[in-house]
């Protein structure tokens, strides 16, 4: 088991990577959340780099994908996965582009996490409106 707080950083971490570029701008919004967000009140934030290293090391083992998502639903309260959805929507739409893969990471974190078909398209759609960009209009 990992903290909730790990979980929640893997979450952004395999989001961001799951297109193999992980961008300034999600790095930024990584560290943004982590910095202001009051579910990381208490954590160190010199920790970051350490999580988000232990998270790709995994990510690289053989089935490193499987069990890294198992250990996020593991960790996370049942209140928390909704709250990791939002992040991971947040992190993909960050640099303004979408990958296939990062769609696929979505879905297999929907489905990992057990988040329900109308609450992941609710916070989809939230997150679509939210980062609708002046040439998307």
């Amino acid at each position: 088991m990992i903290s909730h707080h790990d979980a929640l950083i893997y979450t952004m971490v395999m989001v961001s990577a799951s297109d193999n570029d992980i961008t300034d701008a999600e790095l930024s919004a990584m560290g943004r959340r982590v910095r202001y967000l009051p579910i990381f009140a208490g954590f160190d934030n010199d920790a970051v780099t350490s999580v988000a290293r232990d998270c790709a090391t995994l990510m690289g083992e053989e089935d490193g994908l499987d069990r890294a998502l198992e250990l996020i639903r593991d960790s996370l309260p049942r209140k928390l996965r909704e709250t990791a959805y939002v992040f991971a929507c947040e992190i993909v739409l960050s640099d303004g582009e979408i990958s296939q893969e990062e769609l696929r990471m979505l879905e297999l974190l929907r489905h990992k996490l057990d988040i329900d078909r109308l609450a992941g398209a609710a916070i989809e759609r939230a997150m679509a409106a939210r980062y609708v960009r002046p040439n998307d209009v």
